[in-house]
């Protein structure tokens, strides 16, 4: 980056004596390419342009406010009028650089796009572009913030736009391009202006502040420029200011007290107080700023540039990537954020997002963000609750691939800390005979299913024990689930082996099988409903569908369905459906019960119409359920919504 040169200094000097003083920013805005700060691929791809003789008709040039948009279409003009032939190094002391530098060129006509934005001052526009220059090559339009002209004015500019008479350059200038019409985006060479990065700011300022024979801490200087945010024209107005307020060198602490800002290490401790839960130490440390004269939503804006960093260092960035935070800090962000934990930073992060927005809409910044600090301080380690979700994901594919079976899982009891406190089937045996003095029973021979440790099965069904017992001694199948009529609780094994009998223990032998049920009229429904507990999923579901059930005789039943239900006889005609209800059937009853399959018939006799209750439609049921009360207060509290809304089974 070269410094302006003694001539564009010079001029400065005559102006401000002429006609008294001149902000920074104008005084010391860039003359030429070599002074663009920040843009050098504009600057180069421009010159290019001009020696090569690759001049357009329309430049659209985008990018934040201060990045230099408006000063490059001036030096753009200058290297095209200049006097002899386009040159990319104009000469700064000729008459028309001067006049385009102070914006009074005939020929270099600006116009702000915010204040003549409607079509009849394009078409005043459309009518001048056919008059030649007066004393200039080209005629060039600089329309600044043309994001903001009108539909019916972007309609009248586009034929002018697309072919112009050869005498006429048009330069637009925005910070909005998503505003501008496509058609006429397509007409014009677009350039991109990227925000002025931190080192070269802190540069221009230092010889700003060289120039102006001031003294300056490079951490004032850093402080202005990360307060500008990537504006150069920004940092020089912040600068301005901050000169004005110190008597003598300028340094960090002039620029918080004139800024209102907080210093880094102010930041850092009141995110240590949140980090140790400690909310009064937190609304100290906010109260003590305040009263210094920090306001209390830029503390909010500083906060949450911290906690960006603080992010960011989480992750694994290096000091390149701090915005907001000086380098120096980059230790202390990472002990910060190993004790804090990524899931709880960005929870953070969300947290103080929302209430800057809150403030901007609110007087009482101070409350809203006392709230958010002591909300911050409640928080729960989301970090820790994260990384136990892993382990416990981890140690449940780890069961998946030691167990045979997914249903062993299942009993498995939640508090379970670690595989030591399971007790084998045969230890179990061993200390159940310790405890009770009976001999050990010896173990099915495909039982690989441990027994959990302070676990007791109390069975309430006579027959779904049955049956359990007579599945678990199958040798050829694999272990079954508990029954659904089976009752896990919390019990102390402890205890019973220090001799408490009369309790209830697990044993690891399957139970005696009972007495089957007998195949009768008065056991029918009954027998049905355990057969049903007892089935598959799907076959399950195809046998709830029957409405009636009927005994036809010794080992015979008949299954009713209703008349409409054809599909689902044709599915427990199956092979498959129907041997497993005859299974069930016979483990219960100890007999083969054969059933036949039948539809219903619908009543021919014609009955007075009755007057039925139309189901609710789709729309109206979603309608219902987001206007129940239970509902209204689950989507207020979890700040949820609804997506879908199932029927149910």
């Amino acid at each position: 980056m070269s410094e302006p040169s003694s001539t564009s200094t010079t001029e400065s000097q005559a102006t401000e004596n002429s006609s008294g003083y001149v902000v920074v920013a104008r005084r010391y805005r860039p003359r030429n390419f070599d002074e663009l700060v920040g843009q050098q691929h504009v600057g180069q791809a421009l010159r290019n342009a001009i020696e090569t003789n690759r001049v357009g008709h329309a430049y659209l040039f985008t990018g934040a406010r201060g990045v230099g948009k408006t000063s490059t279409a001036r030096i753009f003009a200058k290297a095209l009028n200049c006097p002899g032939a386009p040159n990319s190094a104009p000469d700064q002391d000729s008459d028309i650089s001067r006049a385009i530098d102070s914006g009074e060129d005939v020929d270099v006509i600006e116009i702000d796009g915010a204040s003549n934005r409607g079509i009849d001052e394009i078409r005043s526009l459309r009518a001048n572009a056919g008059v030649r220059p007066s004393r200039s090559r080209f005629k060039i339009y600089i329309i600044d913030e043309v994001h903001m002209l009108t539909t019916p004015a972007f309609n009248a500019l586009l034929k002018t736009l697309e072919e112009p008479p050869e005498h006429v350059k048009f330069i637009f200038c925005t910070t909005d391009p998503e505003k501008i019409p496509i058609t006429v985006l397509s007409r014009c060479q677009r350039f991109d202006f990227a925000p002025v990065e931190l080192q070269e700011i802190v540069s221009r300022l230092r010889y700003i502040v060289d120039s102006e024979e001031s003294e300056a801490d490079e951490s004032a200087l850093e402080l202005i420029a990360r307060r500008a945010a990537g504006s150069m024209r920004d940092s020089q107005s912040l600068l301005e200011q901050v000169l004005s307020f110190s008597t003598g060198k300028l340094t960090a602490e002039h620029v918080h007290s004139m800024l209102g800002t907080a210093n880094d290490e102010r930041l850092h401790q009141l995110a240590h107080a949140l980090a140790s839960r400690d909310a009064a130490a937190a609304l100290k440390l906010m109260d003590t700023a305040v009263d210094e004269g920090v306001d209390a939503g830029k503390l909010a804006e500083q906060l949450l540039g911290y906690f960006r960093d603080l992010m960011a260092v989480t992750v694994g960035c290096d000091a390149s990537m701090l915005r907001h935070a000086s380098a120096s800090m980059y230790q202390a962000l990472q002990d910060l954020g190993e004790q804090w934990g990524l899931q709880t930073v960005l929870a953070v992060v969300g947290l103080i997002d929302q209430t800057l927005v809150r403030t901007r809409h609110s007087v009482y910044a101070r409350v809203l963000l006392e709230a958010t600090l002591i909300q911050i301080c409640n928080l729960p380690d989301l970090q820790h609750i994260v990384d136990l979700a892993e382990s416990a994901q981890q140690a449940n594919h780890l069961n998946h691939a030691g167990s045979p079976t997914q249903t062993e899982k299942k009993n498995i009891p939640l508090n379970a800390k670690s595989p030591k406190q399971r007790i084998a089937p045969e230890a179990g045996g061993k200390e159940g005979q310790a405890s009770s003095g009976k001999s050990p029973q010896a173990p099915p021979q495909n039982s690989t299913r441990p027994q959990l440790d302070q676990t007791e099965t109390h069975v309430q069904s006579e027959h779904a024990s049955s049956v359990q017992g007579q599945r678990r001694t199958d040798s050829d199948g694999p272990p079954m689930a508990t029954p659904p009529d089976a009752v896990i609780s919390n019990g102390s094994l402890g205890n019973q082996r220090e001799g408490q009998g009369d309790e209830k223990k697990i044993n690891p032998s399957p139970p005696e099988p009972t007495q089957s049920i007998p195949w009768k009229p008065e056991n029918v429904e009954k027998i049905w409903r355990v057969v049903i507990d007892q089935l598959e999923s799907m076959t399950e579901s195809l046998a709830r569908m029957v409405e009636r059930i009927e005994h036809a005789g010794p080992n015979r039943a008949k299954l009713h369905l209703s008349p409409d239900a054809s599909l689902a006889k044709r599915r427990l005609d199956s092979t498959e459906h129907r041997e497993a209800i005859m299974s069930s059937l016979k483990q219960l009853t100890g007999d083969t019960i054969h059933f036949d399959v039948i539809l219903q018939r619908s009543s021919t006799k014609k009955t007075e119409p009755k007057p039925s209750v139309s189901k609710p439609s789709r729309m109206q049921r979603m309608r219902e359920i987001e206007n129940h009360q239970l509902i209204k207060d689950c989507l207020e509290v979890f700040e949820a919504e609804i997506v879908g809304i199932d029927k149910p089974r």
